[in-house]
């Protein structure tokens, strides 16, 4: 009886679970690949943080520094500017200056030298850019491979970048407008010189605003700055 029960339950067909669509296999390959693969280098992460370090100073001292010689009908509140007065707003200033022009010097050598730029940010197609913006505002964006950068990143990485030299050369002139003189006037004059500089920091105030909203929305992206994966 024993062998016709078992014999029984040997010729019972098992049940077969249900076949996985192209499309699920496909995503659960990326995800694996993704979760292995090294999305941020440590030179990437090192430099990165620094960055933000730097700039967020320079920020708030700029901020102090703006309250000495207001551009226009307003002042930044004393609780977010750095420094108190002037005289501490500029040290804070300059020392990050200095951080920042070394790290930022580093970052983008070594973003050309490894041929990272070239791998992320190009090539940069305006018909790909505005389809990733108009996905972008319906929430529709994909995030799902953080080792390539949609259309969007690339043109906001790009330009995050070139308005850093800007923000930089204008500092200079601002600095130093008598023995940069000429760069001053390419700026059209030190007065001039400020409304650019004020202009790239509040590029560069909105970039952040919208890079730290994405970190928040895709959390992996924040884990993969830390972690590198």
């Amino acid at each position: 009886m024993l062998n016709v029960a078992s014999a029984k339950q040997a010729n019972k067909p098992s049940k077969r679970s249900e076949p996985m669509s192209v499309e699920t296999a496909a995503h659960l390959r990326l995800g694996m690949e993704t979760s292995h693969a090294v999305i941020h280098p440590r030179w990437v992460r090192v430099t990165h943080w620094i960055n933000a370090l730097a700039m967020l100073t320079m920020i708030g001292s700029g901020w102090q520094i703006y309250d000495a010689a207001p551009l226009f009908g307003f002042e930044f509140s004393h609780h977010i500017a750095l420094g108190e007065w002037l005289g501490g707003a500029l040290l804070w200033h300059f020392a990050a200056m200095w951080l920042l022009a070394i790290n930022g010097l580093t970052y983008v050598a070594l973003g050309i030298l490894t041929g990272r730029f070239r791998r992320k940010l190009f090539p940069i197609r305006p018909r790909e850019v505005v389809g990733d913006f108009a996905a972008a505002l319906r929430g529709r964006l994909a995030h799902d491979d953080l080792t390539v950068y949609n259309a969007v990143q690339k043109l906001l990485y790009l330009g995050i970048l070139l308005t850093g030299f800007v923000i930089v050369l204008s500092g200079v002139s601002i600095w130093k407008p008598v023995q940069f003189q000429h760069l001053t006037s390419f700026f059209g004059g030190y007065n001039t010189a400020r409304y650019v500089h004020f202009a790239a920091m509040t590029a560069i105030v909105a970039f952040l605003v919208v890079h730290v909203t994405l970190a928040v929305l895709v959390p992996k992206s924040l884990r993969a700055m830390l972690t590198g994966r």
